[in-house]
């Protein structure tokens, strides 16, 4: 009897990125960490690439990669941005597909996904048919091979769909039980009603479609799915395993697979230590029952004849009204704002389809001047997405244009085909899924859509953005100051549209603070001066320069003139213009360059006026992220400083504090707090900066007790993380190495005295994976004698308690032998 356990892990994050900007900016909801990527990334995607096993002492026994024990889909814009920003967590998901192909018979684990997370069966024949395209060519680009699998979002399905996705040669997808209508068992003409979750689950099933093509359909097991998600079963990793052991039917000789799906997310972000309860799950399976791991298309593989299904048209896992959620208020919500409606629903859908519509129009008269075929170069267009540079724009242009566009022609052309891009995002299903039209889901999906109406504005004489916003004003928000949709989006949207001369603005302050200053890519816009010169005189500051700003996405350009003046703290005042003749542009720079000699700050703001006019810009004009870079540049200037002041009283106070400590006279609290302050600073720049030697560190540890200090542990903490994971990762096995294992220990010694606990988690992944290095190699290990050679091993292994490690008893028994 065949028995197979599969789980499956949908792992998605909408696309977050500023519309303009192509990155994430500072979202303060996901503090301490920058964005809610980010976090995610820490306590979910990194974790499931390295997942602990613990003995009954919480030791680390093993670390796993569950991506390649699990079936798995990542969105593709949460991997691009992976692979940017968490380049570790990236790559253990692409390995795990690698690992997955050894483990079931050359079948990946890997499904990819339609792109951005539309609903499909609420989209255009065309937009899912881009959506399938641009996913499995973001698939193959970074996997390597053709996808057999594909997930929708939210599950969400009708026939056309599935026509979509057998088309482009998938050959399956998972749905929720409830999804199924009818099944009819191979061989026989008898349709049976499985509706209400009766479905069996246990096998896939082939779905015939109008066209002639068929779609293979895995129902996931709904009541272990729900009970992973949302009763706690992850709480216990040899409860999961039983749980679905006992999944299976006693009477069926056929081929079983139990199987589950939830979001990703539940192991390790919505369910703390997720991660750790599913790597218990895979091993004890593996290990303590008579079920196999497999995959989807490993389990496909083992099927002969399957029984014949039909689903529920327009159904999804996540609306029990199919897939009203994402169009109107049907009752699904988060449950967060009880009393809150969603009637925002089906005005905001509407409005974005006449918007699409429109914007569709736009798209065939302009691209009409270079292509007859606009719509293949959009489903092409993932190339560009994927890989942008010259060459890739270049490749597209000669395979879809008459003619090579050129100039302003070459930026309508990509500009065009960024539009449609945005037209694809502002349909993201997360702008729909939860409470109120004001959430960042939502605004998020709106500054999209300003976006291709931006685009659109400016390269055709239509005008879009007062029809839009009259729509949005049917869609009514729950909070009464915000009113309706309109209104959100000028709150929340138009602030953060850009232009080309706002980016001048924010390259004219940002080099005020530049090392250098001449050329700055700023996200995805590069600045590059025709001439640029900076003066400093005490802490005043004066930058005067013409710029050219582009942008490295459409090709669009403009040129700029500007001053700007920083005179300390936070007060800068700029100003700009479009055009200057060059002589007149010469007598500016004279003219400000003597008086800002004088020190004459009122001449310079005055000569500025003159020459510019009374428009101004500032500090603020800076993106968010940038505002925090200056302010903290500035700061840090005056913090050290101050360390600088209070380290030349604690030299000097030193020797006077210990007599009166000797003396059992108090000292006065102010040399504490400095102290204090000296303390917490040379601790934290041992860590920082350097060399490390572990005599100062153990001085300073000795002060910190001595004299009863507070600490700063959790920046200490941080920075001590960073440098321990840097010290392990370097260390070789050679008798030259063994100081470095000294000094390692001598660290955790002090941390500990001083009740200081980094996050070990990259440390422990560093040390395990050396301490695997070594038991594959340890034939090759070179030392004088095995006297040193055994001392090495040794003191590796005493590192090992202090991180919680235990490797595997080989180590331990070369010492014994």
């Amino acid at each position: 009897m065949e028995r197979y356990i599969c789980i499956h892990g949908h792992f998605y994050q909408p696309p977050r990125e500023n519309a303009w900007l192509e990155v994430i900016e500072q979202q303060d909801s996901a503090y301490p960490y920058h964005d809610w990527n980010e976090r995610i990334t820490h306590e979910c995607y990194g974790p499931n690439g390295a997942s602990r096993i613990l003995d009954e002492n919480k030791n680390i026994v093993n670390i796993l990669n569950n991506y390649a024990r699990m079936s798995f889909n990542f969105g593709p814009t949460l991997l691009q941005w992976m692979q940017q920003y968490a380049p570790e967590a990236y790559r253990s998901v692409i390995e795990a597909d690698q690992l997955s192909l050894s483990y079931f018979d050359g079948h990946g684990s890997a499904l990819a996904q339609v792109y951005n997370h539309i609903i499909m069966p609420l989209a255009s024949r065309r937009d899912k048919e881009t959506q399938v395209i641009w996913g499995i060519r973001d698939f193959e680009s970074r996997f390597n091979r053709v996808p057999e699998g594909m997930w929708l979002a939210e599950t969400a399905v009708d026939t056309e769909t599935l026509e979509v996705l057998a088309e482009h040669g998938i050959r399956f997808t998972i749905l929720a039980p409830r999804q199924a209508h009818r099944v009819k068992l191979a061989g026989t003409q008898h349709w049976s009603d499985v509706s209400g979750e009766r479905i069996n689950t246990r096998k896939p099933y082939s779905c015939k479609l109008p066209s002639g093509k068929e779609m293979v359909l895995f129902f996931y097991d709904g009541g272990i799915s729900q009970d992973i998600a949302f009763k706690g079963l992850l709480d216990n990793g040899k409860e999961l395993a039983h749980r679905l052991n006992d999944g299976f039917s006693g009477s069926d000789n056929s081929p079983q697979l139990v199987h589950v799906a939830t979001d990703g997310e539940s192991y390790g972000h919505h369910h703390r230590h997720g991660d750790m309860a599913l790597a218990f799950c895979f091993q004890y399976v593996e290990q303590h029952t008579e079920a196999r791991l497999a995959n989807y298309s490993y389990f496909l593989s083992r099927c002969k004849e399957l029984d014949e299904v039909e689903i529920f048209e327009n159904s999804s896992w996540s609306c029990v009204h199919g897939v009203e959620r994402w169009r109107s208020d049907c009752g699904c919500s988060s449950g967060m704002n009880p009393g809150w409606h969603q009637q925002w629903r089906a005005p905001l859908r509407n409005t974005l389809d006449w918007l699409r519509d429109q914007l569709a129009v736009v798209f065939e008269k302009e691209m009409g001047r270079f292509t007859t075929r606009c719509w293949e170069a959009r489903n092409e267009y993932i190339e560009v997405i994927l890989n942008r540079n010259d060459k890739k724009v270049d490749e597209l242009i000669g395979k879809y244009c008459n003619k090579k566009p050129q100039g302003a022609d070459k930026t309508r052309f990509i500009r065009m085909l960024e539009m449609q891009r945005h037209v694809l995002l502002m349909y993201t299903s997360c702008g729909w899924f939860f409470d109120e039209i004001s959430g960042i889901e939502t605004t998020q999906i709106l500054q999209y859509a300003d976006r291709a109406i931006q685009l659109a504005e400016s390269e055709s004489s239509i005008i879009l953005e007062k029809e839009f916003l009259f729509r949005l004003r049917s869609a009514p928000s729950n909070l009464p100051e915000l009113s309706n949709g309109a209104v959100v989006h000028k709150k929340y949207v138009q602030p953060s549209r850009l232009s080309l001369s706002r980016v001048g603005s924010h390259y004219a302050v940002a080099s005020l603070f530049e090392e250098f200053p001449e050329s700055l890519t700023i996200c995805n816009y590069r600045a590059v001066s025709d001439h640029y010169e900076r003066f400093e005189a005490g802490s005043l500051r004066l930058a005067v320069g013409k710029t050219r700003v582009y942008s490295l996405v459409t090709y669009s350009e403009k040129k700029f003139y500007f001053a700007v003046i920083w005179l300390g703290q936070n007060h800068i005042i700029g100003n700009s213009s479009a055009f200057m003749e060059d002589d007149e542009y010469q007598r500016m720079l004279e003219e400000l360059t003597e008086a800002f000699t004088r020190s004459d700050v009122a001449g310079v703001i005055g000569c500025m006026q003159t020459y510019f006019g009374p428009e101004k810009f500032s500090l603020w004009n800076l993106f968010k992220d940038e505002q925090r870079k200056v302010l903290d540049q500035i700061v840090m200037k005056d913090v050290l400083q101050a360390e600088d002041s209070f380290r030349r009283i604690y030299n000097r106070n030193y020797n006077l504090m210990s007599v009166m400590s000797e003396a059992r006279l108090p000292v006065p609290q102010v040399l504490i707090k400095n102290l204090e302050n000296v303390l917490n600073a040379d601790i934290r720049h041992f860590f920082e900066n350097g060399s490390v030697y572990p005599n100062r560190l153990e001085k300073l540890a000795e002060d910190a007790v001595r004299w009863e200090i507070q600490l700063d542990k959790t920046t200490i903490a941080f920075a001590a993380a960073a440098r321990l994971q840097q010290l392990i990762q370097d260390i070789e096995p050679k008798e030259a190495d063994t100081r470095l294992l000294e000094l390692v220990l001598r660290i955790f010694a002090v941390l500990e005295q001083l009740e200081i606990q980094p996050d070990l988690w990259e440390i422990q992944n560093a040390y395990f994976s050396r301490g695997r290095e070594l038991l594959e190699n340890h034939s090759n290990l070179h030392f004088p004698d095995q006297r040193s050679k055994l001392e090495w091993i040794r003191k590796y292994l005493q590192i090992g308690i202090h991180v919680k490690v235990k490797l595997p008893a080989r180590l331990e028994e070369w010492i014994e032998a």
